[in-house]
């Protein structure tokens, strides 16, 4: 699969390029006039280190994660110096698990508007241990208005495959009936072993019986630099899972939102990943601008060190072309199963299909595509071919990336073919 990868690369980049990342940083960078700029900051502290899990993330430490989170602050002064206050879209705080830092996110939030005027929500990732009165009533007060519990499964067999403690969800609901966020989401992992069609959708209905208003339905991925020892289903089975949850789902009146989410009410929404622009603060934390991809170095000691010497700890930065950016774009964005050539025309000030007729035309007869009034969705099987075709490249985009940055703070290149 590698090799057919790399060649629809090549065709839809219309270059043998392939992603070049260099050790090169620059210590500006030009946001003032990028559209729909969103904000992501990471905060990698977890009182249990879970082994399915590729995210950056060291064992929780109050000390290190206080010092941590002061050279945090130091990161977005040292950003916005220069830039005047600019309208964002959302804000999303992930880990690691953020909440850890209950005490210093005002701290965060005060550093973060004073430079961003945040018009589309705040929100945060939760373990189900972190839903407390406390910690809820103080998320509403500072302003947070969507919440994601990674759940991952109700069942304990499911868990127990995870290495995830068993939780008190009971009383995770009937806290959460006194609370009242815009979105409450719930993350699920789906394809396990032996896990079947009613045991996820048992799962699909608990939650939305006790307080979501929002599902993440994720695949399994065994990431191998994880060595986390459980075996994957098929790509049958998966997408025999996936066409089952989403007529599931359907049936029940619930919006698919993206490739993997489902709103009861087709309204609420939680993601950190479909924005157009981005900047990220924080350890392994990735900036998208209009022309650069950079991504943060994973180490905090390294992290710590650049910012104490004036400098910004970026890792690694690839310099877009524009055929790569507009691939990036497409990527993501299909992400949410529309695509509007109007907005890309607004991003670009090019024409869809002047760069991508044909592939559309290809999608459409393929049938994973369908258009209706000049705007392109993805069909339940383009859903599910998204899902396939894009586990490889994240597959090779993690394991080669995080997987190399997990072990060493700054690399000099990395090429992704």
């Amino acid at each position: 699969m590698g090799v057919f990868t790399s060649l629809t690369r090549m065709w839809i980049t219309r270059s043998f390029k392939g992603f070049d990342f260099s050790n090169t940083y620059e210590n500006y960078l030009d946001y003032d006039d990028c559209k729909k700029l969103g904000l992501y900051v990471h905060i990698p502290f977890c009182e249990d280190i879970c082994k399915f899990c590729p995210y950056c993330k060291v064992k929780y430490n109050k000390e290190k994660m206080d010092r941590y989170i002061d050279y945090l602050i130091a990161e977005i002064d040292f950003v916005t110096r220069g830039h005047k206050k600019k309208k964002v879209t959302s804000l999303y705080f992930g880990g690691g698990t953020p909440v850890l830092a209950i005490d210093r996110l005002e701290d965060v939030l005060n550093e973060l508007r004073e430079h961003f005027d945040i018009t589309e929500g705040i929100g945060i990732e939760l373990h189900p241990s972190n839903v407390t009165r406390d910690n809820l009533q103080r998320l509403k007060d500072m302003g947070f208005t969507k919440i994601s519990i990674g759940i991952q499964s109700f069942q304990d067999k499911f868990l127990n495959i995870l290495g995830r403690k068993n939780n008190d969800f009971e009383s995770m609901f009937t806290l959460l009936k006194e609370f009242d966020f815009e979105t409450i989401a719930m993350d699920f992992i789906f394809a396990l072993p032996n896990q079947g069609f009613e045991d996820l959708k048992a799962d699909i209905d608990t939650a939305f019986s006790n307080g979501a208003n929002h599902i993440a339905m994720y695949p399994f991925i065994d990431f191998g630099f994880l060595k986390g020892n459980i075996k994957e289903l098929s790509k049958n089975e998966k997408r025999s899972l996936l066409d089952r949850i989403t007529n599931y789902c359907k049936s029940k009146g619930y919006v698919r939102d993206s490739i993997w989410t489902f709103s009861k009410n087709g309204r609420s929404s939680y993601s950190s990943m479909t924005r157009e622009n981005f900047l990220g603060f924080g350890c392994s934390a990735t900036t998208v601008l209009d022309d650069i991809f950079k991504i943060n170095t994973f180490n905090i000691s390294s992290y710590q060190e650049r910012l104490g010497e004036n400098n910004l700890p970026t890792s690694l930065t690839l310099n877009f072309t524009k055929r790569q950016r507009m691939v990036y774009y497409l990527f993501w964005i299909m992400y949410s199963t529309k695509l509007d050539p109007r907005d890309f025309y607004d991003f670009f000030g090019e024409d869809l299909k002047r760069y991508y007729g044909m592939e559309l035309k290809i999608g459409k007869m393929l049938g994973f595509l369908e258009e209706k009034d000049g705007v392109y969705y993805l069909t339940d099987k383009g859903c599910f071919y998204y899902h396939h075709y894009e586990k490889y490249y994240t597959y090779d985009y993690i394991n080669n990336m995080w997987g190399k940055m997990s072990k060493v703070a700054f690399p000099e290149e990395l090429n992704i073919r």
